[in-house]
C-alpha cells in the first residue's frame, strides 16, 4: 500500500512502500559554479549570470551551488573580478534559495594545505556574506582535514555538508562508505554528499551505495556526480529510488559532457511520480533561454571545446576527471609530448596505486596526474619529483585510503619520516602576516583571507581594482596613502 502526502503547494511529499519511507528529490542547480567550471573553465562572469538569477531563484530549487571550488581563483586570476563582491551580489538577486559552495576541507579553495585561522575567517566571511550550505570534503576522505570546517561553519550558523569522494579500487569498497558515512555523521555533518567527481558511480552501484548510506547514517543524503562517462542521469535515478534526498544539475546550456546531468531532463523523468520536485517549468524555460546565448558563445569562441561535451566510457578506467583531462593535455603541449597522451593515461592509475589510492580530486588529482606527466617524459618512473609529490608522500596532505608504496615512499623522500599528525597542527597561524601584507591594499576584512589564500595572485588584482576606481573616480584616491577612503 502506498501512501503519499503533499506539501503545501500540492506536490508529492512523502511515498510509504513496505514500510520504508523514500522523500520527493530536491535538486541543487551547479549551472553558476560546477557547470561552467567543468565546461567553460569557470570563465563566466556575474555580469554573465546577473539576467538570470532571479528567474533561478523562481525555479524552485532546495538550493544554487554558486560558489566554491575553482571559481574564487578564476575570478581573481583571470576575471579580474572580486570573488566576496561575486557573492554578494548573487544574494542580494537570490531571495528564496539557499546557496550552496564548494570547499575543500584544509585545502580550503586553494590547493594546499592551510592553517586553521585562515579556514576559520573564510568561513565566517562566506557565511557572512550569503553562503547558506557549505559543502565540505578533504581529497583523501581524512575526517581529520574536514574538523576546523566543521567547527567554524557551525560556529557562524551555517550548514555542513561532508562529502564523500566517491572513486573505484580495490580499498574503495561498500564497508568503507558505509564507515566513512558514520565517521562524517560523528563529526557533526548536517547532510552527506556522494561527490562523483569523474562519473565512475554505475547505476546498480548507486543504488546499492544509497541504500546502504541510508541505513547507516540518519541524514540527509545528496548525490553528486558528472556525464563524463554517460552514466550519470541513470545513476541519479537509481539513486532516487533507493531513497537519496538531493541531486545536483545544471541548467542544459551548462550541462552533460564533463558537467551534471541537465536539470531540466531529470525534472521531467521524475515527474508526475512520487519523487516529482515540483520544479516550475516556465522558470526552467526562461532560464534555459537566456543561457543558451552564453553557450553558443562559448562554443563560437572555442571557450567549449567539443573535446568536453562527447562522452568517455574510458573514464571509467583512467578514472580521470574531466578538468584534469584538459590540464594533462595542455602539460603535455607545454613539453611537446602531445603524442605520449595514451601512456599517460595507463601510467596515472600506476601512481595513483603507488600513493595509497586517493581519490582523483583537487589537490590530488593534479599531483598524480603531474607525476604521471614527469614519468612518461622523462623516461624513468620518480626520476623527477615535484615537490607537492614530495609532501603528498610525506604525509603533508592528510593519511591516504591505504599506506604508500615502501618503495615509491624510499624513492622520493628517502629517509625522511612520514607525517603521521593533521597537517595542519604543523602550521602556524597566517592572518597576522596576511593583515601586514595587505596594509596598503585593504578595502574590506575579506581581503586578509584572499591575500592568505593567493598570495601571489592577490597583489595584482589588489592593484587592478585601485586602478579601476581611480579611473571611475580619481578625485577620490588618497594619493598619501595610496588607498581609497573606506
Amino acid at each position: 500500500m502506498e501512501t503519499i502526502t503533499k506539501r503545501p503547494d500540492g506536490t508529492p511529499d512523502r511515498l510509504s512502500v513496505a514500510g520504508g519511507t523514500t522523500a520527493a528529490v530536491k535538486f541543487t542547480d551547479t549551472t553558476f559554479r560546477d557547470g561552467q567550471q567543468s565546461l567553460i573553465a569557470t570563465r563566466m562572469t556575474t555580469e554573465e549570470m546577473l539576467p538570470v538569477l532571479e528567474k533561478m531563484d523562481q525555479a524552485g530549487f532546495y538550493s544554487m551551488e554558486v560558489w566554491g571550488g575553482a571559481t574564487f581563483d578564476a575570478c581573481l586570476r583571470f576575471l579580474r573580478e572580486d570573488p566576496w563582491e561575486r557573492l554578494r551580489v548573487i544574494r542580494k538577486r537570490v531571495k528564496n534559495t539557499k546557496l550552496q559552495m564548494l570547499f575543500r576541507g584544509q585545502n580550503m579553495v586553494g590547493y594546499r594545505v592551510y592553517p586553521d585561522d585562515v579556514v576559520e575567517e573564510f568561513i565566517k566571511h562566506a557565511i557572512g556574506n550569503g553562503i547558506d550550505i557549505v559543502r565540505i570534503f578533504d581529497a583523501l576522505n581524512d575526517a581529520r582535514n574536514l574538523e576546523s570546517s566543521v567547527k567554524a561553519v557551525k560556529k557562524y550558523g551555517g550548514s555542513a555538508q561532508l562529502a564523500i569522494a566517491y572513486t573505484l579500487s580495490e580499498v574503495h569498497t561498500l564497508d568503507y562508505y558505509v564507515r566513512l558515512a558514520r565517521e562524517y555523521e560523528s563529526l557533526g555533518a548536517d547532510s552527506i554528499c556522494v561527490k562523483d567527481m569523474s562519473g565512475l558511480l554505475l547505476p546498480y552501484a548507486a543504488y546499492e551505495l544509497v541504500a546502504a548510506l541510508k541505513r547507516a547514517v540518519k541524514l540527509p543524503l545528496q548525490v553528486h556526480s558528472h556525464f563524463t562517462s554517460g552514466l550519470a542521469s541513470m545513476s541519479y535515478l537509481k539513486a532516487v529510488e533507493a531513497g537519496a534526498d538531493i541531486i545536483d544539475t545544471a541548467m542544459s546550456p551548462f550541462a552533460l559532457g564533463t558537467s551534471q546531468p541537465a536539470t531540466e531532463v531529470m525534472a521531467e523523468v521524475l515527474s508526475g511520480t512520487p519523487y516529482d520536485p515540483g520544479l516550475d517549468r516556465e522558470a526552467l524555460r526562461a532560464v534555459g533561454a537566456a543561457l543558451r546565448p552564453l553557450r553558443e558563445a562559448a562554443m563560437a569562441s572555442g571557450l567549449m571545446s567539443i573535446k568536453v561535451l562527447g562522452v568517455d566510457i574510458d573514464t571509467l578506467t583512467y578514472q580521470v576527471p574531466g578538468g584534469m583531462l584538459s590540464n594533462l593535455v595542455s602539460q603535455l603541449k607545454t613539453q611537446g609530448a602531445e603524442a605520449k597522451f595514451e601512456q599517460v593515461l595507463r601510467e596515472i592509475p600506476a601512481v595513483r596505486a603507488d600513493f595509497g589510492y586517493p581519490p582523483l580530486v583537487t589537490p590530488s588529482s593534479q599531483i598524480v596526474g603531474t607525476q604521471a606527466v614527469l614519468n612518461v617524459v622523462m623516461g624513468e618512473r620518480y626520476k623527477m619529483v615535484p615537490k607537492e609529490s614530495r609532501d603528498f608522500v610525506k604525509g603533508m596532505y592528510g593519511k591516504t585510503p591505504v599506506p604508500i608504496s615502501e618503495d615509491v615512499r624510499k624513492k622520493i623522500i628517502g629517509d625522511e619520516k612520514q607525517v603521521t599528525a593533521r597537517p595542519a597542527d604543523l602550521l602556524p597561524p597566517a592572518l597576522p602576516e596576511a593583515a601586514a601584507k595587505t596594509a596598503e591594499y585593504w578595502e574590506q576584512p575579506e581581503d586578509v583571507v584572499t591575500y592568505a589564500l593567493f598570495p601571489n595572485v592577490a597583489p595584482e588584482f589588489f592593484k587592478y581594482r585601485q586602478a579601476q576606481k581611480y579611473k571611475a573616480d580619481p578625485a577620490r584616491y588618497d594619493k598619501a596613502n595610496k588607498v581609497y577612503p573606506v
